[in-house]
């Protein structure tokens, strides 16, 4: 059984949400919070979740001070950000924060189920909403913190680095790097294995946290 932790201001959508998610099989719902901080309180004393879905807008700890001290103080629990907020900075800085996806509380239940089913097997959902968004609003930065301290990769290899964290289709960065798209398929795949992600939007989120590109 996969537990479940709802963070949100409003009692209403709490309960809406309670009885969805326990209606999914192999969900269940057992933490109520109207803030981070109650949420907290309640981690000290009580049975930890698999997954927090965790509201923005809430008084006292908003969403993004509760995914930080999550993700540093319980870093097990997988959160997903819920919320009614879709413009591109809320959504990056709570992906900055620690959130592993982000949804709109007016998701369909098909969606809504499914990202509670990658976040579970995967640790992660990245949403069209996400995928655009990141897609969209980064660009190269020059003066970015270069991460070759952590992870050790060829020149080239970062140059693609930047370069996916672009628009650029995979062609398009071919043609750019004067390479063949197969290279472009090997540089691809060497990151995914060296940054442990599996898609281009965990290598752009990787250079997020890192600081290789700025919003």
């Amino acid at each position: 059984m996969t537990k479940v932790a709802l963070v949100d201001d409003h009692q209403l959508i709490r309960n809406a949400l309670a009885e969805l998610i326990n209606n999914f099989e192999g969900y269940q719902v057992i933490h109520q919070a109207r803030d981070g901080g109650q949420f907290l309180t309640q981690l000290k004393s009580y049975e930890h979740p698999d997954i927090a879905l965790v509201d923005i807008n809430m008084p006292n700890m908003d969403g993004y001070e509760t995914a930080k001290r999550l993700t540093e103080e319980y870093p097990a629990i997988k959160i997903l950000a819920l919320s009614v907020e879709d413009d591109e900075e809320a959504i990056i800085k709570m992906l900055r924060s620690g959130s592993k996806g982000y949804l709109l509380k007016d998701t369909p239940t098909k969606e809504f189920k499914l990202a509670l089913d990658e976040i579970n097997s995967k640790g992660y959902y990245h949403s069209d909403l996400v995928t655009n968004t990141l897609l969209n609003s980064l660009k190269p930065s020059k003066n970015g913190t270069p991460v070759k301290s952590l992870i050790q990769y060829q020149a080239r290899e970062e140059e693609f680095l930047h370069l996916a964290c672009s628009e650029l289709t995979y062609k398009e960065i071919a043609d750019k790097m004067c390479v063949s798209p197969r290279t472009i398929d090997g540089y691809r795949e060497n990151l995914f294995f060296k940054l442990d992600v599996k898609s281009r939007v965990g290598m752009v989120l990787f250079a997020i946290k890192n600081s290789i590109v700025e919003i």
